[in-house]
């Protein structure tokens, strides 16, 4: 049996903040699809780093290039550094760094450099103007390609980046570390009791190998 889901808020489902819903989806909480997470690093206009902690992304290439697509909140410090240079970093981080990247969305202030806020120790571009991040075990320079208002709401857009340059870890450049638990991250909700609320607990997880 399935659950049927429609494409209206349900009555039990809670706002955590006032406007809650008119930047998230409420199937984002009730499908809990995971997303893999990453920090994005981006230069704001009085020159120090801006860091962003998130996910809601893809990435796909062909012969022509390789493209990082990933969502923004029209709101954001680093929506506006994208759109304003056309240039950012898309930094892998492995769980162990968790807290550090919490750190630089609790203390993101205009003023200070968020690397340095999270504990993360800046690495210079190879292509870009945009920080890298050492700690990162891949990290990839990108060049703003498009924008597309995700909903036509002025609420998110869909930044399509072009991957101009690649940095990775020697140790996960080969063999399957990058795919464990000390690679990449992946976030999803978990409901405790769809018919009752949307009250759950944000989790963390890492891929595992089915084919061994």
């Amino acid at each position: 049996m399935k659950i049927e889901i429609p494409n209206k808020i349900p009555d039990h489902f809670k706002e955590y903040w006032p406007g809650y819903y008119d930047y998230f989806s409420h199937y984002e909480e009730a499908l809990g699809i995971p997303h893999v997470l990453f920090l994005i690093t981006t230069v704001k206009d009085n020159g120090k780093p801006n860091v962003a902690f998130g996910g809601w992304s893809s990435f796909k290439g062909d012969k022509n290039g390789f493209f990082a697509l990933i969502s923004f909140s029209h709101k954001s410090h680093t929506y506006k550094n994208i759109i304003r240079d056309k240039e950012f970093c898309v930094n892998f981080i492995n769980w162990s760094h968790i807290e550090n990247c919490w750190a630089t969305v609790k203390n993101n202030d205009y003023e200070k450099d968020e690397i340095k806020i999270g504990g993360f120790t800046e690495e210079k571009p190879t292509v870009v103007s945009a920080p890298r991040i050492a700690e990162a075990f891949i990290s990839l320079e990108c060049v703003m390609e498009k924008e597309i208002d995700i909903s036509g709401a002025g609420v998110d857009s869909l930044v399509i980046g072009r991957v101009v340059h690649a940095g990775v870890d020697k140790d996960y450049m080969s063999g399957m570390k990058k795919f464990g638990k000390d690679g990449f991250m992946f976030y999803h909700q978990e409901l405790f009791d769809f018919d009752k609320n949307n009250d759950g607990k944000r989790r963390y997880s890492h891929l595992q190998t089915l084919d061994d």
